[in-house]
């Protein structure tokens, strides 16, 4: 019985030794070199003294290298932590001292960048893997392993760690309102409650070849990667490179005969608006899922009219649920004007409605979305007081005792066929190209330059990646600047902002648009009536 993640691996080697489990462009991994390299690095990392609960970081350029590195770091009772090879570095060193990373996973060229940068935040690190053969990394200190010295270790499975279901597989870091990330803790139980819905579902088989577009740092790729490996599939990694270019896309998917696809919808958006998706006719592609962001029907509905033969459903569910409700779209659904619903609960999986005072809404209502079940998150990495606004004691039936409930922050009501339909956000949380961004967080980082006063952030709906972001400013007047920094700096302006944001934030959180202002708009109790700027600007 498969109860640990890295169990579907060991099944599916032992029944598709010889399969492709892994392609990225020309290179390919078997199933029985998947299973075994991936021992041979959880020895590594026993050897290395990393064993259960231990946070592992992966910053790796999407690669197979990636994957063993996530079935190796769960073999040896660890906790992958998958970090986005493209952030900033200061926000890479926030996470790896704040989850207390204890060995990365990386390359020369990251980590001599990183260590150049942060080298006093790196005091949990011991030790470094370097996946890049037998490069030595010039600006680490630590313990350094080759790549080379991993492929020597015994390719027998490692020591039994003694893990039980609800132990830590992964943790995600996502946008945070306080100005930092926060991570979400994932067990096996409730990644695996997702993986076995999604493999019965869209019923995956060994002769399906599935995209992975997502990063390995974003939610969407846990069904890449287990639903895959549990039906002895093929995944077929994607690089980031190849969204730039749509049309290139496009003629990946068809000439890599993919059969699923999952991705924001955004993508699919681009590739309805710039893929030239008339050249192709995509037979093996069947079904198509999307998540992260509202599809704009009538992309949608093109998208449709291209590939009629394929499959539609649109998931629903933030990081802290995986996907909870799910919708298959229908002929008729194109018809429609507005947005389609998420639809109803998966399998293993309860959604109803609450008021805030905790009480079920009246059928048709709005109210705030709330999940129950065993897919839910641990919690917030070292947020106990953020875990508990959230992940709350269910109160509708006190038989159950302890058990808890995700509050989604997400209000929602309940059409009369029983789908539910998303309204918006409670919070000022958004959702751009798919990813999940904290306006806040973007705040914080515009107030920490010397010369910014004030600041708001404010969403701009756009059809093609659900909302662009602008951040509207007031500089430090004159009189002010003296007392705060020299005056021989020069004027603010976009520019500098633009780069102070990208050194601190990821990209796809750096504000599109700028605006310099004299002053803000203010409500009555002397906030910034962001409201108002909203309608100013829209």
């Amino acid at each position: 019985m498969s109860y640990l993640l890295h169990h579907l691996l060991i099944s599916s080697a032992r029944t598709h030794s010889e399969r492709v489990a892994v392609q990225h462009q020309e290179h390919t991994i078997t199933y029985r070199q998947l299973d075994e390299i991936s021992n041979q690095l959880a020895n590594t990392l026993s050897y290395a003294g990393v064993g259960r609960g231990d946070r592992v970081g992966i910053y790796l350029d999407k690669s197979i290298e990636a994957v063993v590195a996530i079935f190796g770091i769960l073999k040896a009772g660890a906790t992958y932590v998958p970090l986005d090879p493209y952030a900033p570095v200061k926000r890479i060193a926030f996470i790896i001292k704040n989850c207390q990373i204890k060995t990365l996973i990386s390359t020369k060229q990251k980590i001599d960048a990183l260590g150049s940068n942060s080298l006093e935040e790196l005091q949990s690190l011991n030790s470094v893997i370097l996946a890049d053969e037998d490069e030595q990394a010039t600006q680490w200190f630590g313990k350094i392993v080759r790549w080379s010295e991993v492929l020597q270790a015994p390719c027998s499975p490692p020591p039994d760690p003694d893990l039980i279901e609800n132990d830590l597989a992964y943790i995600l870091y996502t946008s945070g309102s306080t100005g930092t990330p926060k991570g979400v803790m994932i067990s096996h139980r409730a990644s695996l409650t997702f993986v076995n819905w999604a493999y019965e579902t869209f019923q995956v088989t060994a002769q399906d070849r599935v995209s992975n577009h997502a990063p390995f740092h974003f939610d969407l790729s846990i069904f890449d990667i287990f639903t895959t490996i549990k039906a002895g599939g093929t995944i077929v990694l994607f690089s980031a490179a190849l969204s730039v270019f749509p049309i290139n896309l496009a003629k990946y998917i068809a000439t890599e005969k993919i059969s699923i696809w999952y991705s924001v919808p955004s993508i699919l958006t681009s590739l309805v608006l710039y893929g030239q998706l008339e050249k192709h006719t995509f037979p093996a592609l069947r079904t198509i899922l999307f998540a992260g962001e509202v599809f704009p029907i009538k992309y949608l509905r093109q998208l449709m009219a291209h590939i009629p033969h394929a499959s539609y459903y649109n998931l629903y569910g933030p990081t802290e649920t995986n996907v909870c409700t799910y919708y298959q779209v229908s002929p008729l659904d194109i018809e429609r004007i507005e947005s389609l619903p998420i639809g109803k609960a998966c399998a293993n999986t309860e959604v109803f409605v609450l008021t805030a005072s905790n009480e079920l809404v009246a059928s048709g209502d709005e109210g705030e979305l709330c999940v129950r079940g065993p897919g839910l998150m641990t919690g917030y990495w070292d947020l106990p007081e953020k875990s508990a606004q959230v992940r709350v004691p269910f109160t509708l039936h006190r038989s159950l005792g302890s058990e808890m409930i995700y509050r989604t922050g997400d209000l929602v009501k309940q059409a009369p066929d029983g789908n539910y339909i998303f309204l918006g956000r409670r919070d000022r949380m958004i959702k751009s190209r798919g990813y999940r961004i904290e306006l806040g967080e973007i705040e914080n980082v515009l107030y920490s330059h010397p010369r910014v006063e004030e600041a708001a952030v404010i969403p701009i709906p756009d059809n093609e990646i659900g909302n662009r972001i602008k951040a509207v400013v007031v500089a430090r007047s004159s009189d002010k600047l003296a007392e705060a920094i020299p005056a021989e700096l020069p004027d603010i302006s976009v520019q500098d902002l633009k780069l102070f944001c990208a050194e601190r934030l990821p990209k796809y959180m750096v504000p599109d648009l700028f605006e310099f202002r004299s002053s803000l708009p203010q409500t009555s109790t002397g906030k910034i009536d962001k409201v108002q700027l909203c309608q100013e600007i829209q």
